[in-house]
């Protein structure tokens, strides 16, 4: 959700839908609004897991929530563009690639972040050292493939453990898309 800082306007992301695997098996459509620059590169992203049949549990906008992240995460919900508030932003909007419709996060419930603020795991600590099962997503797994195909990168910050997430890179810049 957009408010007072954010960096980009409206006119700046896009609405992408694409097909996702349910965790039942079943397919599903989803959307994620994204940097209009990233907007192409996230669909090609999507439809190499949707042929994979990796699972999602949700993919539904940050407007569903409100704009709260933490609503977000907690009912499992794989988001891209968040302008979050101060007190769920971890980098200032303007570098944030949330904030700038260049960052994707997966699964959080079963790839969760350790959040350096409250040295604590978010959403939660059930899937921190388990990294294996339904929804999980692995280095050199067909997620990480997908996304570093296109030039994205897992973790963006070294020293934070950000299971869910992928970016085009920190602090958040134009992104220009890699020949698959």
């Amino acid at each position: 959700m957009a408010h007072a800082g954010c960096p980009v306007r409206r006119g700046d992301v896009r609405r992408v839908e694409v097909g996702f695997w349910g965790f039942d098996g079943v397919p599903r459509r989803g959307v994620l609004v994204v940097g209009a620059d990233v907007a192409a590169s996230t669909a090609a992203i999507f439809t190499r897991l949707f042929a994979a049949r990796f699972p999602i549990r949700s993919m539904r906008p940050l407007e569903d929530f409100h704009g709260d992240d933490n609503a977000s995460m907690a009912a499992d919900n794989t988001s891209a563009y968040n302008c979050r508030s101060a007190a769920q932003a971890n980098s200032p909007a303007r570098l944030s690639p949330h904030a700038n419709g260049r960052a994707i996060d997966i699964n959080p419930v079963e790839n969760p972040w350790r959040d350096r603020r409250c040295h604590c795991w978010m959403p939660s600590a059930r899937h921190a050292t388990a990294r294996t099962g339904t929804g999980v997503i692995s280095k050199h797994g067909v997620v990480w493939v997908a996304f570093a195909r296109e030039g994205w990168i897992w973790q963006d910050i070294p020293s934070t453990i950000d299971y869910q997430h992928f970016d085009t890179g920190y602090p958040s810049r134009p992104f220009h898309r890699r020949t698959p």
